[in-house]
């Protein structure tokens, strides 16, 4: 580009493309230290430029990421590379962090490396949201063949107990209470199976998620989470989103429960419910030109044990579970729930830490039907 072509506010200019950009994008020197970053990066590295231009990168990526290899590399060939599925996990920019970047020196000044991030997180995770959702739909002819070919042998079963009992000895007497007690447990497992047949349309009109939350951490504070600290970081601006208000208590209250349960005993133990508007993420549906905008989003952390990581990808599969006397249906349906509202649930957890946020549609006064059709996922 010659001189006559560079309009006079050319560094205005550059700078409102790359903020305009929805990636984090840096310049590093050879120190390491920041020399620009846009609004996204900002955002990325939770600080303002004039905070990071007084840091190095590696105050804020680990020294042995694959990040550096990549910025000495370009620095030697004089050219850009691209890496995909790099873990930037630290605990200043906190855990899960798998991004792809895309590196490129500045042929104007040798010294100076520009990086482009971009999170894998969103896509990904929603992706895995889809499979989590179809998982636990498999479960739906699972369901009604227990409802029919278990619970009338079980009703069967209980009864016959109960007439041996009346003529039974005080020993053989406890093996029959046993009998009708295993009955009653395995007929509460199928009816808490059989939740995930419903396929009637679901009620929903506008809903005041604060309310729905104040809601849950009263029956919370009551209940499992009595001896916890339960924080709120609510947008008090938030639209109401578009859901059944039970269904959501019945999320909510599953999410709680569990973060209670994961904090348990421990000192300082602590539960955030988090609310925000997020625009940007939404949905495609396969086979027609709606997309779903998912701009709410609702959040439940704490600070326990977090989850172990052979489970993890799978949290969200019927019957897996980290409970011994658990049935691993809990976040299943809550998969099935959000889904149902053509919302997505992703988590993320590590020692100390686990979080659940979950992406729902807000309320419009005509709010066209949702389609049934699994969507896939874009970015925006």
């Amino acid at each position: 580009m010659n001189d006559q072509a560079i309009p006079p506010d050319l560094a205005t200019t550059q700078t409102g493309i790359l903020n305009a950009l929805p990636h984090p994008v840096v310049v590093i020197d050879r120190s390491g230290r920041f020399r620009f970053a846009n609004s996204d990066a900002e955002q990325f590295f939770s600080a303002g430029m004039a905070y990071l231009a007084k840091r190095r990168l590696q105050d804020f990526v680990p020294a042995d990421s694959p990040l550096f290899a990549l910025i000495d590399q370009v620095r030697e060939q004089q050219g850009r590379i691209s890496e995909y599925r790099v873990d930037v996990s630290s605990p200043r920019l906190g855990g899960e962090r798998l991004v792809d970047l895309y590196v490129s020196n500045l042929p104007d000044d040798p010294d100076l490396v520009v990086v482009m991030i971009q999170l894998r997180s969103i896509a990904e995770k929603m992706d895995r949201q889809l499979t989590h959702r179809s998982a636990a739909r498999s479960v739906t002819g699972l369901a009604a063949m227990l409802a029919h070919e278990i619970r009338n042998p079980l009703s069967g079963i209980k009864g016959a107990a109960q007439l041996l009992a009346t003529s039974a000895s005080d020993e053989d007497r406890s093996l029959t209470r046993l009998i009708q007690e295993e009955s009653d447990r395995i007929v509460k497992l199928v009816d808490r199976m059989e939740v995930f047949s419903d396929q009637r349309p679901i009620e929903r009109s506008a809903v005041n998620i604060h309310s729905v939350l104040e809601h849950v951490k009263t029956l919370a504070r009551s209940g499992v989470a009595r001896r916890i600290k339960i924080t709120e970081l609510y947008d008090p601006s938030l639209p109401p989103v578009f859901a059944n208000r039970d269904q959501l208590v019945q999320i909510f209250l599953n999410l709680v429960k569990n973060a209670a349960e994961a904090v348990g005993d421990r000192e300082n133990g602590e539960i955030r419910l988090i609310t925000a508007f997020k625009p940007g993420v939404r949905l495609s549906v396969p086979g027609t030109r709606d997309r779903v905008t998912l701009p709410l989003e609702f959040t439940v952390e704490d600070n326990g044990d977090g989850i172990p990581d052979d489970i993890r990808e799978n949290i969200f599969d019927p019957f897996v579970t980290t409970k011994p006397s658990g049935s691993g249906l809990g976040l299943a349906l809550v998969a099935k729930i959000v889904g149902d509202h053509g919302g997505v649930i992703e988590c993320e957890s590590h020692e100390g830490h686990t979080s659940f946020r979950i992406l729902m549609p807000a309320w419009r006064e005509m709010v066209e039907p949702v389609s049934h059709e699994t969507p896939t996922a874009t970015e925006v």
